[in-house]
């Protein structure tokens, strides 16, 4: 035992052989290396060529003649529907061993990597190139080309208008690069560049054979709101909304709809621009010449209301035949108005006809003229003196306009409000839209206008209130407001008085109060003026005078009372000059 200890193991013993039972005189090292050599090396970001082992739905094997094959995610090679095994394929190394030992690949960045050259040389070139119809998109379609989403617009996918765009998803097509923004590495491409050189000289012999006034066959192919598209046989008109009909057309699907085979005739075009004008009503007469060579002004005439206006409404009385009938002429009344607040889109109207003019086409109606006018026997309706009810338009700061009826307006002045109520404003009486008892107070028939009156439905108060409030009268009221100038009295017998603060000291010395229900004396009462002066200190200050005045007497003596003497200031009178004498001499008696 003691021999073993000096027995050392061989350093370079190739324990795993051993256990494999090689015989290979050969080193691990070696051996590795050997195997090494046949394996391709690669590196991290690295893009290299590899061939295409298996395809199914979820993913392609890829080998690139590494040590383990790279998966990539089918979905990377939509673009492609024709990929097979053994195809050749370019590939980035994202890692060359994950935590499984599998080999990570991408064939969507590898094409990116060298996506930006190939585009920019496709533009420069002018090259075809392929890509794939990945979805739609807002105004046109995302297309896949060599790894990049480029945009395809809606006008670009073909010559003519799309209809249906979701039949192009999913499909792969040629293009041609028409954009580059390599700042924000937007790309543009179209498929309709390559069918248009095709039809370019097709369009160009048909153009150069086009006529002024020709009459084509065309097919409707498009229908906008403004127009309809009509293909001539390779080449393009449009028919505008206004040449569809001598009528007004709201909807160009009202005459015309797709595919249908219709007659054109040409009006204008552009060899340039290769533009064609179409027009479709020129095909038939105007309605204008067509119209009743018996009407004339002063007739009625009916029709439909096609469009309205603040100022008016057109009224289609025949196909293409129009009358407007301005909103002065839809009522008596003299306000202005819209014309929204008589007629709207769609009725079926009777109308007079105003004036007519065949060589200009143009025809202007009425239909208040059905009425017959309120002004004409206005005297009759509403004269002078008579009362009516009549409906609250508007407030000015000097009265209310009323309507009596359609046309007939008036003007209540503010003071023919009420007899009694000072009202500073119309709107502080009544409301717009409310009903307001009246009587007419004049008419003036050339300005359509009458002045009414309110109050007149009433007897005058201050007529009565004249022999009430005489000045010196003593009469009981309640102080309704109180301001810096003085104080409103509504009087228990009916009428406002006024008190200033001085007439509104009690005989206490305290002021007068709001609300407080006291006497007044009228100081001074003007019909005219409607002013009633009235003062509360006076019914009490007086009557103390009256009591000062006699306590100041003296008694009457028993014996014959000397006569009174008259003071007169500025002189004395002969009966003074006795009286005088008289007391003189009754004063030496009694001595």
């Amino acid at each position: 035992m003691s021999n073993l200890k000096n027995i050392q193991p061989l350093e370079d013993f190739n324990w795993e052989e051993f256990e494999k039972g090689s015989t290979s005189g050969a080193s691990y090292e070696q051996l590795e290396q050997a195997y090494s050599e046949t394996l391709n090396k690669v590196s991290e970001n690295q893009v290299v060529e590899g061939t295409v082992i298996h395809v199914d739905k979820k993913e392609v094997v890829v080998n690139i003649g590494y040590k383990s094959d790279g998966i990539i995610p089918a979905s990377e090679f939509r673009y492609n529907p024709e990929l097979k095994a053994g195809d050749k394929v370019e590939v980035l190394v994202e890692n060359p061993e994950d935590k499984k030992g599998q080999l990570q690949l991408s064939h969507k960045k590898a094409r990116l990597s060298k996506s930006w050259d190939l585009v920019n040389k496709a533009l420069d070139e002018d090259q075809v190139i392929t890509g794939f119809v990945k979805c739609r998109t807002k105004g046109g379609m995302i297309v896949d080309v060599f790894g990049i989403e480029a945009f395809l617009p809606g006008s670009q996918i073909d010559v003519h208008p799309i209809r249906d765009y979701d039949q192009y998803v999913g499909k792969t097509m040629d293009f041609k690069v028409v954009k580059i923004n390599q700042e924000f590495k937007n790309v543009v491409v179209s498929h309709k560049s390559l069918i248009e050189a095709e039809l370019e000289q097709q369009k160009q012999e048909i153009i150069s054979k086009l006529e002024k006034g020709q009459i084509l066959e065309g097919t409707v192919k498009n229908i906008t709101s403004y127009g309809v598209f009509v293909d001539l046989g390779g080449v393009d008109g449009l028919i505008h909304i206004t040449d569809l009909s001598w009528g007004r057309v709201s909807d160009p699907h009202e005459v015309v709809s797709l595919d249908q085979k219709i007659n054109v005739v040409i009006i204008d075009f552009d060899n340039e621009k290769k533009r064609i004008a179409l027009g479709l009503k020129q095909l038939s007469p105007h309605p204008w010449d067509a119209l009743d060579a018996n009407l004339n002004t002063g007739d009625k005439i009916k029709g439909k209301v096609v469009v309205i206006a603040d100022y008016g409404a057109f009224v289609e009385v025949a196909p293409g035949v129009e009358g407007l009938i301005h909103v002065s002429e839809m009522s008596w009344s003299q306000h202005l108005r819209s014309a929204q607040d008589f007629l709207k889109v769609g009725d079926e109207v009777e109308a007079v006809i105003l004036t007519l003019d065949r060589e200009d086409r143009k025809m202007s109606l009425g239909i208040k003229q059905l009425k017959e006018d309120p002004w004409e026997a206005i005297e009759v309706k509403y004269p002078v003196s008579s009362k009516h009810t009549a409906k609250v338009l508007n407030f000015t700061n000097f009265g209310i306009f009323v309507e009596l009826e359609e046309g007939v307006d008036g003007l209540i002045h503010i003071s023919d409000l009420s007899w009694t109520k000072k009202v500073k404003h119309p709107s502080e009486f009544t409301k717009i839209g409310e009903a307001i008892d009246v009587v007419v107070l004049e008419i003036d028939k050339e300005n359509r206008r009458l002045s009414l009156g309110h109050k007149q439905l009433e007897d005058n108060p201050w007529d009565t209130y004249e022999t009430l409030y005489t000045p010196g009268s003593v009469h009981t009221g309640v102080i309704a407001d109180v301001m810096e100038r003085g104080a409103v009295i509504n009087l228990n017998e009916g009428g406002e008085g006024f008190a200033t603060p001085k007439h509104l000291v009690k005989e206490d010395g305290s002021q007068a109060k709001k609300g407080e229900e006291l006497e007044f004396k009228v100081i001074e009462f003007v019909k005219d003026t409607k002013r009633i002066i009235l003062s509360h200190s006076r019914t009490f200050e007086e009557a103390a005078e009256e009591q000062k005045k006699a306590a100041r007497k003296p008694a009457k003596p028993a014996k014959e009372a000397a006569p009174a003497i008259q003071n007169v200031s500025g002189g004395t009178s002969l009966g003074d000059l006795d009286a005088l004498a008289a007391l003189k001499a009754q004063m030496e008696g009694g001595k």
